[in-house]
């Protein structure tokens, strides 16, 4: 039998290697899943991390386009950014690895998977669950969380064996996705002070972005991003093409704080350009083709859908409910949205769409609109001021008691 390791080439699952062949005495089976942001040097580094700590098989699965397909779309569907602000750059990813690094061990008779999560964080109980539902028969092992290590523990561990550890020279943890790259540092351990400029690895400093502003089209089709500027691209190819032009402005930067799956506050420094620059757009776009009740519908799952992908809980059958009223949400999502990018900012210039309410048919806009006239307004107005009206005089006593000794009869509501 085989142990399937989901394999980054960092430290921890570096650890799990030689950890996992000596402790179990099975071969090892590395498996590295491409969620965005690996270079063709990155791929090859890795793979040569793996071999040179000896595992038995190295596995690359490019994991980009059910990233897009499964989880990303959804996002921009629903325009999810937890707390307003993160547009769950890892959480994703931790799902469509965990799926790959099941499907591998199913291909090499694996028995057990393993991966390098802490004890401390997020990733740990997205990894537990997801392997979980995907392969219930797995046995899944976290050697780093068993052990309870430390850094320089396992630096020392590998040392021992003969193997090499690169020394970082930066104090920050880079983690680089399609959907947005996260940053972790000194500066994130509290709220009190923002990440330096050079922190942040691809994106031009606002500040030092081109002083001519660029303006670019994004067209949507049922509600997902189709062409930019004209040019029809494949889902993680315009993602990709929308991170590199929005880094080069300086958009997509920020700082997240919120509530980690096992109950602290977590803070992370991020930049999403791409991310930031779709759900910009597509909520602009959906301002103009859905109803008001609709958009506020959607606000509230869109919201719950975020927090449950977050906390490593995709496969609960909620999210499926949730994306068929999101996915019936868009069938009039479509058109074309003209977005200027600027020092940092992306700022949408305007909407076209066949589908827009500004022009139903019967609806004029200005002083004067076709759909009533100035009795019917002075009507609703009043009506409209009776709730808090009889809200005022029952919290100052001026409310007259019925003299009718009968009841009253409720009007229905």
């Amino acid at each position: 039998m085989a142990i399937v390791l989901a394999f980054s080439g960092g430290l921890d699952t570096s650890f799990c290697v030689p950890y996992l062949q000596e402790t179990y005495d099975e071969p090892v089976h590395t498996v590295t899943v491409d969620t965005g942001g690996l270079t063709d040097a990155d791929r090859a580094s890795v793979a040569a991390r793996a071999e040179a700590l000896g595992a038995d098989g190295h596995h690359l699965v490019d994991g980009r386009a059910q990233l897009y397909d499964d989880h990303l779309s959804y996002l921009i569907k629903g325009n999810v950014l937890k707390g307003g602000v993160y547009p769950l750059c890892v959480g994703p990813e931790r799902i469509v690895q965990a799926r790959a690094v099941a499907e591998v061990a199913q291909e090499v008779g694996a028995a057990r998977v393993a991966h390098g999560s802490t004890g401390a964080g997020n990733d740990q109980v997205r990894f537990d669950v997801a392997l979980q539902l995907v392969d219930e028969d797995l046995d899944v092992i976290a050697p780093i969380r068993e052990l309870g290590l430390t850094r320089e523990e396992s630096t020392a561990f590998l040392e021992e064996r003969g193997f090499s550890v690169p020394h970082d020279t930066t104090d920050y943890s880079i983690n680089r996705g399609l959907w947005g790259t996260t940053i972790g540092g000194k500066e994130t351990l509290n709220a009190k002070k923002p990440l330096p400029e050079e922190a942040y690895p691809d994106t031009v400093a606002p500040a030092e972005a081109p002083d001519t502003p660029q303006t670019l089209t994004i067209t949507f089709e049922e509600g997902l991003p189709v062409a930019v500027d004209g040019e029809a691209l494949s889902g993680v190819d315009l993602v990709e093409t929308l991170n590199e032009m929005g880094g080069a402005h300086g958009v997509g930067r920020d700082i997240h704080v919120g509530d980690t799956i096992l109950g602290i506050k977590g803070r992370i420094g991020f930049e999403a350009p791409a991310a930031q620059l779709l759900t910009t757009a597509h909520r602009e776009l959906e301002k103009v083709v859905l109803s008001k009740w609709q958009q506020v519908q959607k606000k509230q799952l869109g919201d719950f859908y975020g927090r449950l992908l977050h906390e490593g809980q995709y496969f609960d059958p909620v999210m499926r409910d949730v994306e068929a009223f999101l996915d019936h949400s868009q069938d009039i999502v479509s058109g074309t949205v003209t977005v200027k990018l600027f020092k940092g900012r992306a700022q949408v210039q305007g909407v076209d769409t066949p589908h827009s309410l500004f022009d139903a048919g019967t609806a004029t806009y200005g002083e004067q609109n076709a759909l009533w006239d100035g009795r019917d307004a002075e009507g609703y107005t009043t009506l409209a001021a009776v709730p808090s009206l009889l809200a005022k005089k029952a919290r100052s006593g001026t409310v007259t008691p019925s003299l009718d000794d009968s009841p009253p009869q409720p009007a229905t509501p």
